[in-house]
């Protein structure tokens, strides 16, 4: 059973909002950052156990990472831990490839050499290690709200059973989500658009967008 989750680039809004998540269920959370201070004050908010590291520190005590960085720091981010990763580790990768990493529109996708972030992730992570695209539209507000059912399914894939398997069981850590298995990882990209789709309905509707509902499923 799952014990314990890094939060790389565990600092920001949908980073904390995950952490709190986690750690109210139980599970011993490490974040991380590029700044041990600000990933130790992170991790004393949130309280439950919760530990604060730098990045490669956060890796090294843990089972599956979840990464929560933008676009522009997902590479450099994964070169600076790579050292940590062993066989049999799990990264979910909760990237959303967006122009504004380039100086465009918040709302509108980025299209990357690999097809998607998740398949970008995969390219740099040691032989061994398994990465499933997960957790891209769970809304940070609700996240950080721990009274608030997340009522809401989270899509993922990957190319490894066993590893989405284990994200499974984290996601149905969080109350009121549900895992649904969206394929393969090259199906990232469809993963990434939708979450741009959400984004750009939010912006459009003035709405803070809290999670997807798919109905039909058994």
């Amino acid at each position: 059973m799952l014990e314990s989750v890094a939060i790389l680039g565990g600092t920001g809004a949908e980073g904390s909002g995950l952490a709190l998540r986690f750690a109210h269920a139980g599970l011993r959370v490490r974040i991380g950052s590029r700044d041990a201070a600000k990933a130790q004050s992170a991790a004393a908010r949130i309280g439950g156990g919760a530990e604060g590291f730098l990045n490669a520190g956060a890796l090294a005590g843990a089972e599956v990472a979840v990464l929560t960085v933008p676009l522009a720091a997902q590479i450099g981010m994964l070169k600076s831990v790579r050292a940590e990763w062993r066989p049999g580790m799990v990264l979910v990768d909760a990237t959303v490839p967006l122009e504004s990493a380039i100086g465009g529109r918040l709302s509108r996708p980025l299209t990357l050499w690999e097809g998607s972030a998740g398949e970008q992730a995969a390219r740099y992570v040691p032989e061994g290690v398994h990465v499933v695209s997960a957790f891209h539209s769970l809304g940070a507000e609700l996240l950080a709200d721990t009274a608030a059912p997340l009522d809401c399914d989270v899509l993922m894939c990957g190319d490894n059973a066993a590893a989405k398997e284990r994200v499974r069981h984290l996601v149905e850590l969080l109350p009121g989500a549900r895992a649904v298995d969206a394929g393969p990882l090259e199906n990232a990209r469809l993963l990434e658009n939708l979450a741009a789709l959400l984004i750009s309905l939010n912006l459009r509707h003035k709405v803070k967008h809290t999670g997807v509902r798919i109905t039909g499923l058994n």
